[in-house]
């Protein structure tokens, strides 16, 4: 019997709801890490609802994305980057790569310093010495813990996003601006405005959010015994059918997140006239006269919270990026001592993300950039990955259906469209 026909005989692995409260979900509250939430909540605070639209129209896109990522990872066995590793040239391999690991060193920085000023509220010491505490944590739980214990974590940090649902509710917004900026998209054509819709583009379609999903795709075939590579290779229809599920119920939750962010800015600070938003710190304690101290203090807890979920995901993320490129042996159930370049790799990146914290960026604004960034890098390795999920090379029979295609077509020409319409403002 075939490994196709084992995995159709024994119905799927996967658990529907309790998977979905797993991969998906970490993959979806990783999505509105700290970048995201300084991105959303400078645009809240800048335009007030009139970006509210841009939740419901990014859903969609969001759902494409993850689930071409997902299925890459189920049906070749390999993370993405290994696909290409595999079976495209190595200049395409390294042009990609590059862009990525950069995206993810910044990310991996900004949300640092922005955590480091959140828990500064809490705790009076050196935001330098916090960032250099907090990274040195982070980076031990990744070296000891195991890859259960990640995942459990991960799932427990990521409910800290339920916090700017309170966080909305409680700075009682107008229902009839709120109804208007969700269902009538307003669009500015200005620099400002652009910049932060290709922000909220850029930050809510991460290229480090279609990578993990890919490794943990991989990650969970080995965690179930699944070591070899044809052992992986191959998901019945029933286990495709099940992870779109899955992944439509964790970017529906991030995409929720990311509206109740911008929510509470535009329904607090917006209207009182702060429109700028400098630090993540400031944010917080903005809203603490304008919402009361529990806004404030909630605001602070979920920049932390998530921030402890988002950071490995990043420097984890780019360590097996790195890894499938160089042919590493990688993974986070592979202990340290078998697959040291893995290790030492997630170990520089997250070096890198606190070195970068002593050239004194405001990390707000390095968190708003880094989306900006993410933006013009995603189109190109989004347009690949479509490629890859019809190559019948790699996907066999499971190549895409046609709507799966015109929802990554669409999704593609949105994000490159946003991208030029940047370029373009910078000459108005």
């Amino acid at each position: 019997m075939t490994e196709q026909a084992s995995k159709e005989a024994d119905g799927g692995k996967r658990k529907g709801f309790g998977r979905a409260a797993g991969l998906a979900l970490i993959a979806g509250a990783a999505d509105d890490d700290c970048s995201a939430i300084g991105t959303y909540a400078s645009a809240g605070a800048k335009f007030g609802p009139d970006l509210l639209w841009t939740a419901p129209v990014t859903l969609p896109m969001m759902y494409t994305v993850v689930y071409l990522s997902s299925k890459l990872g189920q049906v070749s066995g390999r993370g993405l980057f290994q696909v290409i590793a595999d079976f495209y040239p190595r200049w395409l391999l390294w042009s990609v790569l590059v862009a990525v690991l950069i995206g993810n060193a910044i990310e991996a920085a900004a949300n640092l310093g922005a955590m480091a000023a959140a828990i500064n509220l809490f705790v009076p010491l050196p935001i330098p010495m916090i960032v250099a505490l907090v990274a040195a944590l982070m980076f031990g739980l990744q070296v000891f813990g195991s890859y259960e214990l990640l995942k459990n974590l991960f799932r427990v940090l990521a409910l800290a996003l339920l916090a700017y649902v309170v966080s909305a509710i409680l700075a009682k917004p107008e229902l009839t601006s709120v109804l208007i900026g969700t269902l009538l998209p307003k669009v500015h054509f200005n620099r400002e405005y652009l910049s932060i819709l290709v922000a909220i583009i850029g930050t809510t379609l991460s290229a480090y959010l279609y990578t993990w999903q890919s490794n943990q795709e991989v990650e969970e075939e080995i965690a179930n015994g699944r070591t070899d590579l044809e052992e992986r290779k191959g998901a019945t229809k029933e286990e495709l059918r099940r992870s779109r599920q899955d992944i439509l119920i964790g970017m529906t939750f991030s995409n929720l997140i990311m509206y109740f962010i911008m929510l509470s800015t535009a329904s607090t600070l917006h209207k009182v006239g702060q429109n700028q938003i400098e630090t993540a710190a400031q944010a917080a304690e903005a809203l603490r006269p304008v919402a009361g101290d529990a806004a404030g203090i909630i605001f602070a807890a979920g920049v932390i919270g998530v921030g402890f979920l988002a950071v490995p995901v990043m420097t984890t993320g780019a360590a097996f990026d790195l890894a499938q490129a160089m042919d590493w042996k990688h993974g986070m159930s592979i202990r340290p001592q078998e697959a040291p370049g893995f290790y030492l790799a997630t170990g520089a990146f997250t070096l890198i993300g606190v070195i970068l914290n002593f050239f004194g960026f405001n990390p707000m604004q390095a968190l708003v950039w880094a989306g900006i960034v993410q933006g013009f890098s995603t189109p190109p390795l989004l347009l690949l990955m479509l490629l890859m999920t019809n190559d019948r090379r790699i996907m066999g029979d499971r190549v895409n259906s046609r709507s799966t295609n015109i929802l990554g077509g669409i999704t593609t020409a949105v994000i490159f469209a946003a991208s030029a319409g940047l370029v373009a403002s910078w000459f108005l």
